[in-house]
């Protein structure tokens, strides 16, 4: 419970704690988002890591001058194409294997079976659209390796997803998180943030309960 506690303080105050981050460690911070946003989207076991509300606090930072918005928007573009790609071979190379021998709590069928539905609805698009759903876009890439997807159509959704989730987020912070009263209640719009990239999932769990109910 703890542990659950300290992870929603940071989310709801990511603003504080990558301040605190930057004091302790510099220019170390680039290192350090490259490799959360490097996780969230290239290792299937960590689909909880804060992504679209981490982008929109970086892009407020680099509104106030903090971070510098021509090097972090490249880096963090670079870090989520490479994150899919790592894991797209993760899930081509030894992904039914995983699938077949992981532990329930690291590797949760339930996500992999939602995703395998999206990836089946929408092809090679599921790539580009996974990008703006939480946990689906950790999953997307691994389904698309254990799938065969064709590597030239992952790559070309890859990048076209990476960048437009890094310019929506990042930008979107860097234009709107230092106007006055967002700057003031900064912690509300991050809570904004996390509820509207849960829309689309909570929409179709909806679905999901009606057509069962039915």
């Amino acid at each position: 419970m703890e542990l659950l506690t300290s992870f929603i303080d940071i989310v709801l105050h990511l603003d504080v704690h990558l301040l605190a981050i930057m004091q302790s460690y510099g220019m170390w911070i680039y290192a350090i988002l490259f490799l959360i946003i490097f996780s969230e989207t290239g290792l299937v076991v960590m689909p909880f890591l804060p992504g679209d509300s981490l982008l929109f606090v970086v892009g407020a930072l680099c509104g106030a001058g903090a971070l510098e918005l021509e090097l972090i928007m490249p880096l963090l573009m670079v870090a989520s194409f490479s994150g899919d790609n790592t894991n797209y071979w993760i899930g081509r190379l030894v992904g039914m294997r995983l699938v077949r021998r992981a532990n329930s709590r690291i590797l949760k069928h339930e996500h992999l079976e939602k995703t395998q539905v999206f990836y089946e609805k929408y092809g090679g698009k599921a790539i580009l659209f996974a990008r703006f759903l939480p946990i689906v876009r950790t999953f997307a890439p691994f389904v698309a390796g254990i799938g065969l997807m064709r590597y030239r159509m992952f790559m070309l959704c890859s990048a076209l997803g990476s960048i437009a989730w890094i310019s929506l987020f990042t930008l979107g912070g860097y234009f709107l998180g230092n106007i006055p009263v967002v700057k003031d209640n900064l912690t509300l719009m991050v809570l904004i943030v996390i509820i509207i990239s849960l829309l689309p999932a909570l929409r179709q769990f909806i679905r999901h309960r009606r057509a069962y109910s039915a």
